[in-house]
């Protein structure tokens, strides 16, 4: 697989459905509608969706719902036939269209919600990230609905454990984290309310060049900058493969809801692949702290049964952010803050 040169070809690599994904839109039973699909994740999402649609033939269409502030993007999406509504789900006289306008279609995809600087922000990320949940249940109260949560609603586990699966015990550090069980929790309580079916997918950490603790890594050994090895291992998984996950996990929507892990296949120490990128870039890499005997894990084991094991491994990854930082590609100035051990994001 070539590496992308530009940020046209990374986002047509996110966005290439695999054929999983056009045989899923083949039986799709109506439209799709994306909420929060402006963010890092929803732009590439709502590409592959629609290219999927198209290549299976559906007459399905797919709505994609943000603020979409940026022009270039609302119109490189509408270029995809994707319907796009601007509108402030926390604000209904913000935008023309107000939540309780947006279409009760068949499938919906959650993604709206709050990470970075939610410390400081404590009640606007318990809006966004708990109230919210329970306006959009109560409207999409007849649909299958994807719930976009984070791993971090588990605690942190010994790494010789594998990570946590989804019927151990949940426990979230912080205000973040026990805001996205908050989530998660309207959600069933909506479910259990209407009988709606609901798929929960806990992930961590989706990468690809432009932003993830790979390009976290890679900028600090590239600049000189030590790397902290306290929080000694992560997940990672290509954006791409969580795209396609995010959207058969549709298939997934039961109730109770489902909740499943999405997260690649290896345990990576973080100091080895401070190893990896100081050798690609020529450079010793600074290690800072020590290792911890436990991390933020998650095993993915039932998602691998569900929906197949991720395609595109570790090493190509580490290759392709290389080469991004090297070349000085457009990056997000949103460090993942995947070290921090205390909550405080």
């Amino acid at each position: 697989m070539n590496f992308p040169q530009s940020i046209d070809e990374l986002e047509q690599l996110l966005a290439e459905p695999y054929p999983e994904d056009v045989a899923f839109a083949r039986g799709l039973c109506g439209d799709v509608i994306i909420l929060g699909a402006g963010g890092k994740m929803g732009p590439t999402l709502a590409m592959r969706i629609a290219k999927a649609i198209k290549l299976a033939g559906s007459n399905a269409r797919l709505f994609a719902v943000s603020r979409f502030s940026d022009r270039a993007l609302r119109e490189r999406l509408q270029a995809q036939g994707i319907k796009i509504i601007q509108a402030d789900l926390l604000d209904d006289e913000a935008f023309l269209h107000r939540l309780t306008d947006l279409p009760r279609v068949p499938y919906v995809i959650f993604m709206a919600g709050m990470k970075f600087g939610s410390s400081g922000n404590e009640p606007l990320t318990w809006t966004k990230n708990v109230y919210l949940p329970g306006r959009v249940a109560e409207h999409f109260k007849g649909s299958r609905i994807v719930v976009l949560s984070t791993g971090n609603v588990y605690p942190l586990v010994p790494i010789s454990s594998g990570g946590s699966k989804e019927s151990d015990p949940v426990g979230p550090i912080g205000e973040y984290a026990q805001s996205c069980l908050g989530r998660e929790r309207v959600f069933a309580y909506f479910a259990e309310r209407y009988g709606t079916k609901i798929c929960i997918i806990r992930l961590n950490y989706a990468v690809e060049a432009r932003y993830g603790v790979l390009l976290d890594i890679a900028r600090h050994v590239s600049g000189g900058e030590p790397v902290s090895v306290g929080m000694g291992c992560v997940n990672v998984i290509w954006q791409g493969d969580a795209n396609s996950a995010c959207f058969r996990s549709l298939g997934l929507c039961e109730n109770p809801p489902e909740v499943i892990n999405v997260t690649g296949l290896e345990t990576l120490s973080v100091r080895h692949l401070a190893g990896e990128f100081a050798l690609r870039f020529g450079r010793l890499a600074l290690i800072e702290d020590q290792e911890s005997p436990t991390a933020l894990l998650s095993n993915a084991s039932r998602c691998y049964q569900l929906l197949g094991i991720p395609k595109i491994p570790p090493d190509w990854l580490l290759d392709l952010v290389t080469q991004w930082v090297m070349r000085g590609g457009v990056i997000y100035l949103k460090p993942t803050k995947f070290e921090v051990r205390d909550g405080k994001f």
